[in-house]
């Protein structure tokens, strides 16, 4: 069981960081889901590829793709394709609505769910806005070799699957580990 967080507490940051290992920086593309922001709008992908870039790493991509199956499912193949994005990261539709399709997109693609994604975006989604996280269905995947990540929707929903998550998990100095050190091992079983 998680540890109850104060309602004005800081989830925890995880272990620290190794001086002895060197700063990684990760190829990220960003995928805000949407029928209705542009590029003056984007809020959401605008916290995100701030994060990314404050963080050190590369925003390799960056788009606005439509509330669709085949649309999403099309543009993650594509960044998955590219052996210049390691990571995807898309905000939007996330949700229970009729149009909320992402983690259905992301299951047409991902090869490995990653259940613990969702489950630790949720706890600390909890810990700011209640039981009103239990309509975030926020999930993560590898497909050949990229990680992708979807979060909800809003800037809020993005510092907090940045900050509680991504910024750890993507930084390859933080111990006892991290998504980054996984990088050159995604791929073994293609090898076999």
């Amino acid at each position: 069981m998680l540890p109850r967080m104060d309602k004005d507490s800081a989830p925890p940051s995880g272990s620290p960081t190794s001086a002895a290992r060197p700063f990684v920086a990760v190829r990220i593309a960003v995928m805000t889901v949407s029928d209705s922001r542009t590029a003056a709008d984007d809020k959401s992908g605008d916290t995100l590829a701030a994060r990314i870039d404050e963080a050190g790493h590369r925003l390799a991509a960056r788009c606005i793709t439509r509330d669709d199956v085949a649309s999403i499912a099309a543009q993650l193949r594509q960044w998955i394709d590219d052996p210049g994005i390691d990571v995807v990261i898309s905000t939007g539709g996330t949700g229970v609505t009729g149009r909320d399709v992402t983690p259905e997109a992301f299951a047409q693609v991902s090869e490995k769910d990653i259940p613990g994604f969702g489950e630790l975006f949720r706890w600390i989604s909890y810990q700011k806005i209640g039981t009103s996280t239990v309509q975030s269905r926020a999930v993560a995947g590898v497909a050949r070799g990229t990680y992708l990540f979807a979060l909800p929707g809003s800037p809020g929903a993005c510092k907090d699957g940045w900050d509680g998550i991504l910024r750890d998990q993507l930084d390859y100095r933080h111990m006892p580990c991290n998504f980054v050190e996984l990088m050159p091992r995604l791929r073994e079983h293609e090898n076999i």
